[in-house]
């Protein structure tokens, strides 16, 4: 069977990179689920979802600082009325979703990785939502 479950995030600033793997493992356990796939969807056109490092910040501040250099906040010849193509472009790079795999009751990840919620166009109250498929156990 499985689960669909919301969870809402304030961001502080426009562009942030908050580490959500604590939460996904946590519902994966709650259910006590062993085996299965976690898909991680972000339902906005300016954040998305990544799998990168989490043992050394700094990458996360060379991301945004390298996206920002990449996609401009302001940039004269951008034509949406918001004024915020940059975090359309960032968001279309990161993407909006991520899969990974379940085995052993938590998340198959490599040793230094972890699951980001990106903001690029904050601050913000924001979803993002985790799908759990777990072969034959039903899961709440």
């Amino acid at each position: 069977m499985d689960v669909l479950k919301s969870f809402k995030l304030e961001t502080k600033s426009r562009d942030q990179m908050i580490d959500i793997t604590a939460q996904v493992e946590d519902l994966i356990q709650k259910n006590s689920v062993t085996e299965g796939i976690a898909l991680i969807y972000c339902p906005h056109t300016t954040a998305g979802i990544t799998i990168n490092e989490n043992a050394d910040p700094d990458v996360k501040t060379d991301m945004i600082r390298r996206f920002d250099e990449v996609y401009p906040w302001l940039e004269e010849k951008d034509r949406h009325a918001e004024g915020n193509t940059a975090a359309h472009m960032k968001a279309s790079t990161v993407g909006s979703s991520q899969h990974v795999i379940i085995t052993g009751g938590g998340l198959l990840l490599g040793t230094w990785q972890g699951v980001y919620f990106c903001e690029f166009d904050g601050p913000r109250t924001r979803t993002f939502y985790v799908k759990v498929q777990a072969d034959g156990k039903e899961i709440s």
